[in-house]
């Protein structure tokens, strides 16, 4: 296990380290393995630093997994709202095969057996930057003149990434062909977006 050398740290310096040592914990043992004391020692710290800001494990897992999440490329920016919603999504099917996607399969996996994780997965998933950055593509499109303004709602942004789920439950893989990413984006994303514009009356 890799651990941090004890030294003095605080704020935002000692989240950081316990956060990314939580992520290195997931990726290595999984949640269920996952414990404060383990924790501790890879952030080089003690428990009581961590018990002060994430009083659950669970807490520190959702946590943790948002800390690398978030951590990811610009929201793309290709000129066009398909172009846009496209990049989007095949970064995401990108992360969801790789060990940040891993740590998220397995603290969904986890969460079947524990509601509170569940709670909380769902609080991140709203918060995310990934949610963010549709709403983004959204009122870009807007400005550009591609969208209705009332396309930029909760539903329509998370659409995309609800069916991209769907296609990894219904495959049971951590990936999906690229054709099936051109299809949410062209039969069901950018026609609901259009859908969207308010009847002339």
């Amino acid at each position: 296990m890799r651990t941090v050398a004890a030294q003095r740290r605080r704020g935002a310096e000692l989240e950081r380290a316990i956060l990314r040592a939580a992520a290195d914990e997931l990726e290595a043992n999984g949640y269920a393995a996952m414990t404060m004391d383990r924790v501790a020692r890879r952030a080089g710290t003690n428990k009581n630093a961590i018990y002060r800001r994430w009083p659950q494990r669970a807490a520190l897992g959702v946590a943790a997994y948002k800390y690398v999440a978030d951590a990811r490329t610009p929201t793309p920016d290709t000129g066009s709202l398909r172009g846009d919603a496209l990049e989007l999504l095949r970064q995401a099917n990108a992360t969801w095969s790789s060990p940040r996607g891993a740590i998220l399969r397995d603290l969904l996996a986890a969460a079947a057996d524990e509601p509170a994780l569940l709670d909380l997965l769902r609080a991140q998933a709203g918060a995310s930057a990934m949610s963010a950055a549709w709403f983004t593509l959204l009122a870009r499109a807007v400005a550009r003149g591609e969208a209705p303004a009332e396309s930029v709602h909760p539903r329509v942004a998370s659409l995309p990434m609800t069916l991209l789920r769907g296609e990894y439950a219904l495959r049971g893989i951590p990936a999906v062909p690229d054709e099936v990413l051109v299809e949410i984006v062209d039969e069901i994303f950018l026609p609901l977006v259009r859908g969207r514009a308010q009847p002339v009356a």
